[in-house]
């Protein structure tokens, strides 16, 4: 009897051979069609890139304005934006909006004195409420727009 394997000799070198063969095929050929159509750098101060990463929406809590709103704001949508963290709980010893008691000594010194020490600071208040972005003209119509919340 002799033996007489069915297999022929170095098969395993084959398959190996094949594999690493197939392997540069899909190299050679797959991976440039895989690249065609991706398109190339764009131009330096193409603008098109700024707009197609911009974001879909933009959060923006209740009561607070939207960063891209232009122009001035008015004496009550800042009273309730910046003031009202202070001046609607009376944190830090502010007087509350609405506040005749608290309210009579500081009208007794003179618009000009509130609108002074809101667009500087007094005490715990920082300068225009720590909103510094707003105009002098935006802090005294809150400072108005807070006056007349008393009369």
């Amino acid at each position: 009897m002799s033996e007489n394997p069915q297999e022929p000799p170095h098969s395993s070198q084959k398959i190996l051979y094949v594999t690493i063969a197939i392997a540069l095929l899909a190299i050679v050929v797959i991976w440039p069609l895989s690249m065609h159509g991706k398109g190339g750098a764009p131009a330096a101060g193409d603008d098109s890139v700024e707009l197609r990463i911009q974001p879909v929406a933009r959060v923006t809590m209740k009561g607070e304005e939207p960063a891209a709103a232009s122009g001035p704001k008015d004496g009550e949508s800042i009273y309730k934006s910046v003031c009202s963290a202070c001046h609607g709980s009376g944190a830090l010893g502010a007087p509350k909006a609405g506040d005749k008691a608290a309210w009579t000594p500081r009208l007794a010194q003179g618009k000009t004195v509130l609108y002074t020490s809101a667009i500087n600071g007094k005490n715990s208040m920082p300068a225009k409420g720590g909103a510094t972005s707003l105009s002098d003209a935006e802090v005294k119509s809150a400072v108005d727009y807070m006056i007349g919340l008393v009369k």
